[in-house]
């Protein structure tokens, strides 16, 4: 790892959705590797929020603003002036975009193409990281994992628009910023798809792991909706380290690695939520218990993962920890929470074990 702190000491990051779940922890991680970040983003999506509880405001230099604002979104890169750019600001969850499916496409799908726009007139940027998610390919409900490239679809407003994303980049790389003429524009970009992250610091509404915490905490059974879902579980750290990877290397070696990229847990690792909520209540121990209902809620997929074949050999990345790890530190976090610890120590920590 001595390598990459030496690349990102003093590197200029330009980051949307940095007061988010996993903003929040890429910005510590960052604010750990010396670099400069600038973020751009909407005011904490949750209250409490681990932005917030790690002090970030005070670390990064922060624009609160909307992705939709085109304008304003132009003036705060151009005035950073940034290195490299990664776009995270999205409506992330499956749920809302049923009950706000015009915010969540202008939102996932208008807010790319701002970024896109934005960095076309900014003339310091070399590298571009669009980050969509799993949920971006058609699920067609395989035993297998889907790969970069398998067609883009989704079901529901938040999966479509995140494919809808993913044609945007591909559409604006091959206008724009194509590989074969990357020596007279300079910009590679790329795109990262990964799966359910889990970690401590996650309090958005209708997520597994928050639900599971909080209905423990107050001493309550946790609800199930959809106990035979099977998900590609994995710590926030394991995308993270991928989506720094992958910028590394857009900004060494250019269009070469310009392109779209899995980053999922391994195999044994894509889990039902009933295995995880059980895992996770062995876990965390004082009678925490779960039960199950049935929910006619909107349609979610029942089974998706990835396969992460390509960043494996081309970018020489692995998943570090399984999931029995990933439930272990997310306890370890929220019990740190309860017990009003220091959370950017807990945080740093974990990232150092991490690296280890």
């Amino acid at each position: 790892m001595e390598e990459r702190a030496v690349f990102w000491r003093g590197k200029k990051v330009f980051m949307t959705g940095h007061t988010g779940f996993k903003g929040a922890w890429l910005s510590i991680w960052l604010n750990e590797l010396q670099a400069k970040v600038a973020g751009y983003s909407l005011a904490p999506p949750t209250k409490p929020s681990l932005y917030e509880l790690a002090d970030m405001q005070n670390r990064v230099e922060s624009t609160i603003a909307d992705i939709r604002d085109l304008e304003q979104l132009q003036g705060a890169m151009h005035r950073f002036q940034p290195e490299i750019v990664i776009h995270m600001a999205a409506q992330p969850l499956v749920r809302d975009s049923y009950k706000l499916p015009v915010e969540t496409y202008e939102t996932n799908v208008m807010g790319t193409v701002n970024v896109l726009e934005a960095v076309r007139s900014c003339p310091t940027v070399k590298a571009v990281l669009i980050i969509t998610t799993d949920k971006c390919y058609a699920n067609q409900e395989w035993p297998w994992g889907y790969r970069e490239n398998e067609p883009m679809g989704g079901y529901d407003p938040y999966s479509s628009s995140k494919a809808c994303a993913e044609l945007v980049v591909g559409g604006y790389r091959q206008s724009f910023f194509h590989p074969d003429d990357y020596a007279s524009h300079g910009v590679a970009v790329a795109s990262a798809r990964a799966g359910n992250v889990i970690g401590g610091g996650d309090w958005a509404t209708d997520r597994l792991i928050p639900d599971c915490i909080n209905a423990v905490v107050d001493g309550k059974e946790i609800i199930l909706r959809n106990p035979f879902a099977v998900r590609p579980w994995q710590h926030v750290l394991e995308p993270l380290n991928g989506y720094l990877l992958l910028a590394q290397k857009l900004v060494e070696d250019g269009s070469q690695f310009a392109d779209a990229y899995n980053f999922g847990p391994a195999d044994e690792d894509c889990a039902s939520v009933e295995e995880v909520v059980k895992l996770l209540c062995n876990t965390w121990g004082e009678n925490a218990a779960y039960r199950v209902e049935s929910d006619a809620g909107p349609h979610e997929a029942n089974f998706l993962k990835l396969d992460c074949s390509k960043a494996k050999k081309e970018l020489c990345w692995e998943p570090r920890w399984r999931l029995e790890k990933a439930i272990q530190l997310v306890v370890q976090w929220s019990k740190a929470y309860q017990a009003k610890e220091d959370l950017i120590a807990t945080c740093r920590n974990q990232i150092r074990e991490f690296c280890e």
